[in-house]
């Protein structure tokens, strides 16, 4: 599949999913565009997926790899939150706390402790939300620049999350080999 292809797939699906019935409004209260609140609550649920990933995956086991060449599970989650934080600068919000190489947090071993970890994620969501609440649908339909082309910042959050979504179901392996059943995604 080409890169043009695969990029037109995840939009499509994330279009799907934020189809019009979907933006039905929900709270009165709530003046944000129906585009901004549906992307929350995509993150939202992400969010609670992975903490139930790294919740179930025990302590000693979270710098388990299936094999020695690729990232242990704690790695693959701090991989998550690298470019949670990554993306929520990008849209305004504020620098991740861990700098701006992947490498540097992904070997960290201060942050591989299952609570360290668990927290080192939480955040990056938190900060990925943060960013997106901060924006409107002007905003969220704006051209911007990345990967050397020019998509919306909607279509950015719609691959990062189809990224971490990847990634976090690589982790169902580990918990597997592990012994353990991954949590359900309804």
């Amino acid at each position: 599949m080409t890169p043009k292809a695969f990029r037109l797939l995840c939009f499509l699906s994330f279009v799907a999913v934020c189809s019009p019935s979907a933006f039905a409004q929900s709270n009165a209260d709530d003046k944000r565009a129906p585009i901004v609140k549906e992307t929350e609550s995509n993150w939202k649920r992400a969010r609670k997926w992975t903490l139930d990933y790294i919740d179930a995956m025990p302590e000693n086991a979270t710098s388990f790899k299936p094999t020695p060449e690729i990232r242990s599970f704690a790695e693959q989650m701090l991989h998550l939150a690298f470019w949670n934080y990554a993306i929520a600068e990008s849209l305004g919000g504020k620098a991740s706390p861990y700098g701006k190489k992947q490498e540097t947090l992904e070997q960290r071993e201060d942050v591989k402790t299952k609570a360290a970890l668990r927290n080192v994620v939480e955040e990056s969501y938190n900060s990925l939300l943060a960013a997106v609440a901060g924006l409107d649908e002007a905003k969220m339909l704006e051209q911007v620049s990345i990967f050397n082309s020019k998509t919306t910042r909607l279509t950015v959050l719609a691959y990062a999350l189809d990224h971490q979504a990847h990634h976090r179901g690589q982790t169902t392996i580990y918990l597997r080999l592990k012994g353990l059943t991954p949590p359900p995604e309804p």
